[in-house]
């Protein structure tokens, strides 16, 4: 579904992806680890196209998207929920999620499947994004991308300040929406047991760099808890 090939993404004269490369698969969630500064939240940036990329290519479902804008990304089937979540904390719940309706005509319904993913949505949806807890912002920012219908989901370290029963309801979320598999999931994550749990695939990243890969039940064979705790 999705590829990417020799990805190379600067700041200023500081160069932080170099040469990236990886695939996700229809229906696998491809988890993406790796310290703090290493290059994860940079990489989700440039396939969304909210930082352009120096070199390389991004593919999604056969259709070249390197130097498309981020809202003819959104078109083409990514969803893409942001590390902080970034919901709009004075419109509602409701009005959170039809922006994720945005590419949508006029009139487009909420999907009922995105309620039925997270109740709690159903029954705040008169409240403004900012009066919700943590973990319900969280579940409204992956319902809203999740709104679109997308061929790609990227999320950027959702379990971060999250409480331990929401972690395992989006983690239950995660894994049925690969099963179905009527997309690809990208799964950047510091939390190495949600990882684990939900990897079909892996990839370890330092200094912008893929440094390891693999399947993912031989994480712990291939010493990927190690690696993020030296």
């Amino acid at each position: 579904m999705l590829k990417v090939d020799g990805l190379n993404q600067y700041y200023g004269g500081s160069h932080i992806l170099r040469n990236l490369g990886f695939e996700a698969r229809l229906g696998e969630v491809t988890v993406v680890l790796g310290r703090n500064g290493v290059g994860k939240t940079t990489l989700l940036k440039s396939l969304m196209g909210v930082v352009p990329v120096k070199t390389g290519t991004i593919t999604l479902d056969g259709k070249d998207l390197t130097r498309a804008t981020a809202y003819d990304r959104v078109r083409a089937g990514i969803g893409y929920v942001p590390q902080g979540r970034e919901i709009f904390g004075r419109l509602t719940v409701e009005d959170n999620l039809r922006m994720g309706l945005a590419i949508k005509p006029g009139g487009t319904p909420i999907p009922a499947e995105l309620f039925e993913l997270f109740p709690v949505l159903k029954q705040m949806i008169n409240r403004r994004g900012g009066d919700l807890s943590g973990g319900q912002q969280q579940q409204l920012a992956i319902a809203r991308a999740l709104a679109s219908g997308p061929k790609l989901l990227m999320l950027d370290e959702p379990t971060e300040g999250i409480q331990p029963s929401i972690i395992k309801d989006i983690g239950r979320v995660i894994r049925m929406l690969a099963d179905r598999k009527t997309m690809a999931i990208v799964l950047v994550e510091q939390y190495y047991d949600f990882a684990a749990e939900l990897a079909d695939r892996y990839l370890v990243m330092e200094r912008g760099e893929v440094v390891a890969s693999g399947i993912g039940k031989d994480m712990e064979a291939d010493g990927v808890r190690q690696r993020m705790s030296i």
